[in-house]
């Protein structure tokens, strides 16, 4: 059995934990074992690293766990790399790619480390074979990730690649595009399930769509792209293939559940095309109309989950000649007379790195959750629209 860890945006932790239990629920080798910040430790045979690069939407990559040991200095760093059989599982023809993440660790340099950690594999090879593998950091075959903390060293082989949020059918993007697997986490820890009506009023690109439809669909998350175990040496793809194959897509729902919109008719034609690329076969309406004007897409209250502009993307939604604040204000009061008047029974979450937007909702939030989309610090924030909230509004006495 190897030992993997499984990196999550943060935050996303507990979510990831919950998504790799269903997993090993196709499994009789996996194990899923402790959260920490940043990501999951699991367990499981090499066929296990292949099920969760397939069906995980919310891991970042799956990293297999080579050995780990104490160290005082990089020679112990370097000791340790040069006694792995690197030579197992990929040939000096590859070439490879090191990356070293750290927290409290005593050592001064990474750029250090990462370069000891590089010089013991291809001492490896060039001691074994007279050969040794190049370093390429754009497109490597293999890559190989170090992590130190205060007292430990764990050194990983990575079976991903590219990073699993790379799903491998986005062609096009906006300004700035949601990450893929953040997507999915946010529409878990939003309690989102197919069937749920969904609606993003903001979509961008489509990346929550795109991400919820091939739920609703079945499509697992690494369907249509290649990893880095499909380059090891003793790769089998009898297994790999029977598990691709045994994936059965679910029925077309018959009518609408996700629905989408933006101001843009860019970015709709845009979720369009990537809807079609992701290789979506049933009808999620679109329209080009400003969020402050839409109106809930079914009878049936549902959830709302969008990651709202801010800053200068919100210039695109107004007049680009007022100042920041001015247009954000603006924007956020009259989407807040909009979910309250049109969205009686919803759920809203709104995904945002302004921790100041409830304020300018003027909305209380039910619950806001931490998470951190790259190095920005964002929040989740939860709205319940209970019915007859516009009725209770209207009945206030007005200020004088």
């Amino acid at each position: 059995m190897a030992s993997y860890f499984c990196p999550c945006p943060r935050g996303m932790e507990a979510a990831l934990a919950e998504e790799l239990g269903e997993i090993a629920l196709l499994s009789t080798t996996m194990k899923v074992h402790n959260q920490v910040p940043g990501g999951v430790h699991c367990s499981g045979d090499l066929l296990d690293s292949y099920r969760i690069n397939l069906h995980s939407r919310i891991a970042s990559r799956v990293l297999m766990r080579m050995a780990v040991t104490g160290y005082q200095n990089e020679n112990d760093i370097y000791d340790l790399v040069l006694a792995q059989s690197w030579e197992d599982w990929f040939t000096y023809d590859h070439t490879i790619r090191v990356d070293v993440t750290a927290v409290k660790s005593p050592l001064k340099s990474l750029e250090f480390t990462t370069l000891k950690i590089k010089d013991a594999i291809c001492d490896r090879f060039r001691d074994q074979f007279n050969k040794r593998p190049s370093v390429d950091t754009k497109e490597p075959d293999m890559r190989i990730v170090g992590f130190l903390d205060a007292r430990q060293f764990i050194i990983y082989l990575d079976t991903s690649g590219e990073a699993l949020f790379k799903r491998g059918w986005r062609e096009e993007t906006g300004d700035a595009p949601l990450r893929e697997n953040l997507a999915a986490g946010l529409l878990r820890v939003a309690g989102w399930k197919p069937g749920m009506p969904l609606f993003d009023p903001m979509c961008g690109s489509g990346t929550i769509l795109c991400e919820a439809a091939q739920m609703v669909q079945g499509i697992p998350p690494g369907a249509r792209r290649r990893f880095a175990f499909e380059a090891f040496n003793d790769f089998d793809p009898a297994p790999w293939n029977d598990m691709k194959n045994s994936i059965k897509a679910n029925p077309l729902p018959a009518s609408p559940t996700i629905f989408g919109s933006d101001i843009s008719g860019d970015m709709v034609a845009m979720t369009r095309h990537n809807l079609k690329c992701a290789g979506i076969m049933f009808d999620v309406p679109l329209k080009q109309i400003e969020a402050q004007e839409v109106k809930a897409p079914t009878e049936q209250p549902g959830i709302l989950l969008t990651n709202p502009p801010y800053g200068e993307r919100i210039g695109v939604r107004g007049d680009s000649s007022l100042p920041e604040d001015e247009l954000a204000s603006g924007f956020y009061s009259a989407l807040s007379t909009t979910l309250k008047q049109r969205f009686a029974g919803w759920t809203v979450f709104l995904f945002t790195a302004d921790l100041g937007l409830p304020k300018m909702l003027r909305l209380k939030e039910s619950r806001k959750t931490p998470f951190f989309n790259g190095a920005l610090e964002c929040r989740l924030f939860r709205f319940d629209m209970v019915a007859g909230f516009n009725r209770r509004e209207a009945a206030k006495p007005k200020e004088v």
